[in-house]
């Protein structure tokens, strides 16, 4: 049998840093970005299909957050102020993302490719789908905003700032009950945590 090195290259995300040109107190790698995104992709469309009527499907949107910068194993991850810049580069990079999806579903076994491709490539998701995934990015990058300052680097102010406000512009009801009701909490310390949650249970 003919072997696939196609999870293999996947594992290879906890090698890829993000925030290249930032000064970081502690890196954050591809893998733990694409876990936590889809962990918020997840709830924003739990809060959606209970709070507000929606009809998300959770299993797309996860999977779809959680491959989403796939790509990024081949083509690194390229500072935003970078990517987005100027529209004919922009244009560029996204031919260059679709580019290494495509080299990355290639290694799949032709009976399994079908059924993973999607989720690279981000097709077959609605708009509203996609962009309650666009949202948990941006809330990924958010939180790792605050915990940089938490930790006392102040480097990371300007763009917390921008990344709410891109956030905010985007009009989500989901989003604006996560912020309302689970963001407060990354502000705290783990015993801070813990003493809400012995509240919530009394």
């Amino acid at each position: 049998m003919e072997h696939s090195s196609f999870y293999a290259m996947l594992f290879r995300m906890k090698y890829i840093n993000r925030w290249g040109l930032m000064r970081n107190t502690r890196w954050e790698n591809l893998s733990e970005h694409s876990l936590e995104t889809a962990m918020l992709a997840h709830i924003l469309a739990v809060i959606g299909n209970k709070r507000l009527g929606r009809r998300y499907s959770l299993e797309k949107i996860v999977l779809h957050a959680l491959y989403h910068d796939c790509s990024e194993i081949l083509t690194g991850d390229l500072p935003t102020p970078v990517k987005y810049d100027n529209p004919a580069l922009r244009g560029s990079y996204k031919e260059v993302e679709r580019a290494a999806c495509e080299r990355l579903a290639n290694l799949l076994p032709c009976d399994l490719r079908g059924e993973i491709e999607p989720y690279l490539s981000g097709d077959g998701l609605d708009e509203d789908s996609r962009k309650l995934v666009k949202a948990a990015d941006r809330l990924s990058a958010l939180i790792k905003c605050m915990e940089e300052e938490k930790a006392g680097n102040r480097e990371f102010v300007p763009a917390k700032a921008s990344t709410l406000a891109a956030l905010q512009k985007m009009d989500l009801d989901e989003v604006e009950i996560f912020l309302s009701e689970f963001l407060p909490a990354f502000s705290l310390a783990l015993d801070e945590l813990e003493i809400k949650k012995e509240e919530a249970a009394r």
